[in-house]
């Protein structure tokens, strides 16, 4: 059970041992104490009640566990892992159906198998994810959070968090700009990895990256013993995949996350020394400043399209507004439909995504604007290749 979580109750009497599959996902378990919560499951093979085992608590926003359970499959086999999907938390649902989702869930788990106290971690997407860390900051003792295209629950910045987060968004995720900003403020262990795609759960490749990190997270801070075989294999497949060589944001990201994460546990000195001079390159400084300036432009269109959505309830500018506002969409329709990967398309695309997601007016003039220029809110697979994991 995740300690010190605030809306958790004391678990009265334990289940019975679960005559459960190992190595195979179970779409929905049936919790002991509530028939009417349910969750997916998936317990190593190898897995023995003799020792404690790491598990992770996932939300996903439509209530299907499945998803995040495929995703963390592979990762929780390799390196051992409980991993639950809560089948009843999901979006637009009141604080206190999901408060009781989470826990029957993790107090199920807790009974049925023998877990980690110190190695409890939640992971969610979307609204999944601010269910994640609205579990994370009301707990004590959560060992990490991994959070895929959506922050803080309550939009508060934070600079340090008492957990280390593993973020993913995709590049026309309409997020992307939000856990950027996440990212970029906190000063305690985190990473970002955006990959090819939208506004979906991370790939099982990156899954697998995001659940190696969180080893080295655990045992940096003593959560898990020191494996040095463990590390070495995981230092050397990241350095693997980082082109030296390449003086890009993208590799400056890369080799400034290995220094963060190895230092005091491999020698990093090659990459301390590429990771200044990439800091010195024009290009690389040149890309970051293009990259500073599309965010500026996201979040101006943005506020410029928001600002005349609130003019449509003042008749003497309605008209104005819609005449704007079908501009604006049009433009946005066009980019986001050009032939030709683009930061400007991507930038579109994340735009049109968001608006039509958190769309809530009933104006019925501007609702036709909106399915006229309105595009899907997922581009791509779910999930592809990371293109860049930003420390």
């Amino acid at each position: 059970m995740i300690p010190g979580l605030l809306f958790l109750t004391l678990l009265a009497g334990a289940a019975a041992a679960a005559d459960l599959p190992r190595g195979e996902i179970i779409p929905d378990v049936r919790c002991a104490d509530n028939a009417g919560q349910g969750y997916a499951l998936y317990v190593p093979s190898g897995y023995t009640a003799e020792r404690g085992w790491p598990v992770i608590f996932a939300f996903d926003p439509g209530g299907r566990g499945l998803n995040p359970v495929e995703r963390y499959r592979a990762a929780a086999e390799k390196f051992g892992y409980i991993v639950a999907g809560s089948n009843n938390s999901r979006n637009g649902v009141a604080w206190d159906v999901t408060r009781a989702a989470v826990g029957a869930m993790t107090r199920d788990v807790a009974a049925r198998f023998k877990i980690l106290q110190n190695r409890e971690y939640v992971a969610g997407m979307s609204g999944g994810s601010r269910v994640a860390l609205a579990v994370a900051l009301s707990s004590s003792g959560i060992a990490g959070v991994f959070a895929s295209s959506a922050g803080y629950p309550d939009n508060k910045t934070r600079t340090e968090l008492p957990f280390p987060v593993f973020e993913t968004a995709g590049t026309e995720d309409f997020n992307n700009l939000e856990m950027r900003d996440m990212n970029r403020a906190l000063k305690t262990p985190h990473r970002l990895a955006v990959f090819e795609g939208g506004h979906v759960w991370l790939s099982s490749e990156l899954a697998m990256d995001a659940v190696e990190w969180m080893e080295i997270q655990a045992m940096k801070s003593d959560r898990k013993p020191r494996d040095q075989a463990e590390i070495d294999a995981i230092f050397t497949s990241r350095a693997a995949k980082i082109e030296m060589d390449r003086a890009d944001m993208a590799t400056a990201w890369a080799v400034n996350a290995m220094v963060e994460d190895f230092t005091g546990l491999e020698d990093v000195k090659r990459f301390s020394v590429r990771a200044a001079e990439l800091k010195k390159d024009k290009h690389v400084r040149d890309e970051g400043k293009r990259e500073a300036e599309l965010e500026d432009k996201e979040r101006q269109t943005n506020q410029v399209i928001l600002g005349y959505e609130a003019l449509l309830a003042t008749p003497e500018q309605r008209a104005d507004a819609l005449k704007q506002l079908r501009q604006r969409w049009k433009a946005l329709s066009e980019s986001a439909n050009g032939t030709v990967d683009t930061p400007d398309r991507r930038l579109a695309r994340r735009e049109l995504s968001g608006l039509s997601a958190g769309a809530t007016t009933r104006d019925p003039d501007y609702l036709a604007i909106i399915r006229e220029f309105r595009i899907g809110r997922q581009f791509g697979p779910n999930g592809n290749r990371p293109a860049a994991a930003i420390p």
